[in-house]
């Protein structure tokens, strides 16, 4: 079957653009022009994929992802935006909401074609699709259910952080660098910033309260999880 594709821009001209050269190279393709739009019809129809431009009328792009971001039917579906902007804030901001990647304009249908087709070669081999539960005295990561809980209570982290959790988790001792970090979770060649790691790890951190401490900075070189902290 076809893989599906939605896609989000607000120019009719890119839109048209877009989605005649995914049709032609065997995408089935659903568009929409609005944020409200996108996170609807994701809402009714599951996707393989969805390109989503930032610059939209009503809610924005980096509004609409946080919103897909946190539906349990949405959450897991590969984002990549579509930006004219050359803003690093904006590009971060999109990473750490959990987009996978993203295209500035004015793009090549080529390169384009090859960024989604590498994310969904990512998706299957995505580490979180590995089975595996830690249960340290009340903490809890289980990526069967993509569960992480304190003693009992769920913790409410975005797509991205999970990821980063279960891929340090799943090797606990060993120290990654920032680079080892993207390229686990993201893919190879995925451009994102140091800062995009270290503002990530700092929300897991925070979020897990005294657990946090399982994460360790390791100078110079990144991070690693450790099962008894010192």
């Amino acid at each position: 079957m076809a893989k599906k594709i939605l896609v989000v821009d607000d120019e009719e001209d890119i839109l048209e653009l877009i989605q005649y050269n995914l049709e032609n190279s065997g995408y089935s393709v659903t568009t929409a022009v609005s944020g409200e739009e996108a996170v609807r019809l994701a809402g009714m129809t599951s996707f393989d994929l969805i390109l989503l431009d930032l610059m939209l009328p009503g809610i924005d792009g980096l509004e609409a992802a946080k919103k897909l971001k946190k539906n349990t039917r949405t959450e897991a579906t590969p984002i990549i935006m579509l930006t004219a902007k050359g803003d690093e804030s904006d590009i971060v901001t999109g990473l750490e909401l959990g987009a996978d990647d993203y295209v500035t304009k004015p793009f090549s249908p080529k390169v384009l074609l090859a960024r989604i087709k590498s994310v969904l070669r990512r998706r299957d081999k995505n580490p979180e699709n590995r089975e595996y539960c830690l249960n340290l005295q009340g903490f809890v990561i289980d990526s069967g259910k993509r569960e992480v809980t304190v003693h009992g209570k769920a913790v409410d982290l975005t797509y991205s952080e999970f990821q980063i959790l279960f891929f340090l988790a799943s090797s606990p001792g060993w120290v990654f660098s920032r680079n080892q970090i993207v390229d686990a979770v993201r893919g190879e060649g995925y451009a994102v910033t140091d800062r995009s790691v270290d503002v990530q790890i700092a929300g897991i951190r925070k979020k897990l309260g005294d657990y946090g401490k399982s994460i360790e900075t390791v100078r110079g070189v990144g991070y690693r999880f450790m099962e008894n902290p010192s």
